[in-house]
């Protein structure tokens, strides 16, 4: 467990660095939140890995200056592009989204394509692994179990406090973590199958 102040790219790669000092030798898929220069943190660690930055938290950086009224055509536009079934697709309706969008909101479309390297990772994946790679909802969820502990406290006498409060929150929050994740065994299959010679 890490517990920082702030999530930089620094921070980062002294995670993953101590992640692989510990013996984590590959990391085939990371999903992540757009934080500026965890990406390149990753790939000067594991260099093999692929990343898949998190569609969720990518529309709602890139439509935060939509108008009220636009919002409702443009994101079901939009839905055309990351619900597609191929990357191919995607991208034909990506430029129809531009076409229709560009000139009225042109952050928002040059913040897809800018990104769209490491936003189309999950199209060439079947659904089930899809659906566990496409966004950091899980993890967020789990991050606000852990935020209940510390903002009804806002002083920890000592780090160490700070650090069993926290520990005590993650037992609490993964023991309801029975359920297993529907189809694994097929995916599993799947994963050993595009990252041959590293499962």
């Amino acid at each position: 467990m890490w517990v920082g102040e702030n999530e930089s790219s620094k921070y980062w790669l002294l995670v993953l660095n101590q992640l692989k000092e510990r013996g984590l030798e590959d990391i085939l898929i990371v999903s992540t939140d757009n934080l500026s220069g965890f990406s390149q943190a990753i790939e000067s660690v594991y260099p093999k890995t692929e990343i898949q930055k998190c569609v969720i938290h990518q529309i709602r950086n890139s439509t935060k200056f939509v108008s009220y009224r636009d919002i409702k055509e443009l994101m079901k536009d939009l839905k055309t592009v990351y619900k597609a079934s191929t990357e191919e697709l995607a991208l034909s309706n990506l430029d129809i989204f531009e076409e229709k969008w560009g000139k009225k909101y042109p952050m928002c479309v040059n913040s897809w394509r800018n990104n769209w390297a490491e936003l189309s990772t999950y199209f060439k994946y079947p659904e089930g692994i899809r659906k566990l790679i496409y966004t950091t909802n899980s993890i967020e969820n789990f991050n606000r179990q852990l935020r209940k502990v510390t903002k009804n406290k806002t002083i920890f006498p000592s780090y160490y406090a700070l650090q069993k409060s926290l520990y005590l929150a993650m037992v609490d929050a993964s023991s309801k973590w029975t359920s297993r994740i529907r189809g694994w065994d097929q995916i599993l299959s799947q994963l050993s199958i595009f990252f041959e010679g590293r499962i």
